[in-house]
């Protein structure tokens, strides 16, 4: 007899499903970010504030090293994921700067 550990096709439907969920899961977070750093653009913009802080990210990116080495994930990633996602808040924070 046979369990579905046996069954490559009940593996991998498996595996996707879970794969599946941990995507919605980061869109989901991806928004609530972005629903933070649009308040974040909104308070610089009103305080004639810069829509980027480079020391700030600087930090961060130190911080994501660690925690991608202790996630086993490799920091170039980490860090080039982040670079990506900046670049976008920083736009949305020079849109905030301009309406305002």
């Amino acid at each position: 007899m046979s369990d579905a550990s046996d069954d490559p096709m009940a593996t991998l439907l498996r595996l996707r499903a879970s794969i599946d969920n941990i995507d919605a899961a980061l869109t989901f977070m991806l928004a609530e970010r972005f629903r933070c750093t649009k308040q974040v653009g909104e308070l610089k913009a009103a305080h004639d504030l810069p829509p980027s802080d480079p020391a700030r990210e600087e930090r961060q990116i130190a911080r994501l090293h660690q925690l991608a080495d202790d996630a086993e994930l490799d920091p170039a990633f980490a860090e080039k994921w982040f670079r990506f996602v900046v670049a976008e808040v920083i736009q949305h924070h020079k849109q905030a700067a301009e309406r305002d």
